[in-house]
């Protein structure tokens, strides 16, 4: 069985695969101060209880946008499991050519969405919308090339500024609102929120397509990419485990 572990920059999402088949999948706060210890009892305890040998666990593979717990969590699965994690960064085989100014740049989530989306897509130019701690947008040319893209502040972010900035206004769940006309300051603030962040997707979206000269495909992954979906006219799909099934591609890739 494979071990894919996606660490964000708020919570880390660790998915195990029997071949192509995702089987069980868990999501835990990055805690940016937890010893190889802890993470070993974690990632041990997680396996355990999902019921699957630890032995079982043959291979695993990396993305994340923390570098200081890479070696963290190599030496925890070390420790765990017995074998030597992938790491995706420079010198690793993803069949994709990356068109960035810098390639060492461009964050590995990216990267891994980059090639699962293009893959799902069936050889279409296609454009991913992950809603995360910051929300990326990543273009992928027909020919399978990785072009750039955009990156926004976060739903969360943006909520918090606002919460935090303005002191009469009090904190709201991030919740869509009934209209976009609020008659309560919770659900006005909802509406700003949800509908102004449905309208910077949606915007953005038409943008990044138009510089493309393409009509591409748009999926959405990520914590909040239900929320905005019904109401976005550009989002097409919304694919949970994206950067997973990225994680895979490229392990087998590499195997």
């Amino acid at each position: 069985m494979l071990l894919t572990v996606d660490v964000g920059n708020t919570n880390t999402v660790l998915g195990v695969y029997d071949g192509a088949k995702l089987t069980h999948d868990f999501r835990i706060e990055t805690a940016k101060g937890r010893t190889v210890d802890e993470y070993h009892v974690l990632l041990a305890t997680l396996i355990d209880l999902a019921g699957i040998a630890r032995n079982e666990v043959s291979a695993s593979i990396l993305a994340s946008v923390v570098p200081n717990l890479n070696d963290t969590l190599s030496s925890a699965v070390q420790r765990a499991f017995g074998h030597e994690m992938l790491v995706v960064g420079p010198g690793i085989k993803t069949g994709m050519p990356i068109l960035y100014e810098n390639p060492r740049e461009v964050g590995a989530d990216r990267i891994v969405n980059a090639v699962a989306a293009y893959e799902r897509s069936g050889g279409r130019a296609v454009i991913v919308v992950d809603f995360g701690t910051a929300t990326t947008f990543d273009c992928i040319s027909q020919k399978g090339e990785y072009l750039g893209g955009a990156i926004s502040p976060g739903i969360h972010i943006s909520a918090h500024a606002l919460f935090s900035r303005a002191a009469k206004l009090p904190r709201a769940e991030i919740d869509r609102p009934p209209r976009a006309v609020g008659r309560n300051t919770v659900h006005s603030m909802q509406a700003g929120i949800v509908f102004g962040y449905v309208g910077l997707v949606d915007g953005l979206v038409r943008r990044l397509s138009k510089e493309m000269g393409d009509e591409p495909m748009v999926i959405a992954t990520g914590g909040l990419a239900r929320l905005i979906e019904p109401d976005s006219e550009t989002i097409e799909a919304v694919d949970d485990y994206l950067t997973l099934d990225g994680l895979r591609i490229l392990f087998e890739r590499n195997a």
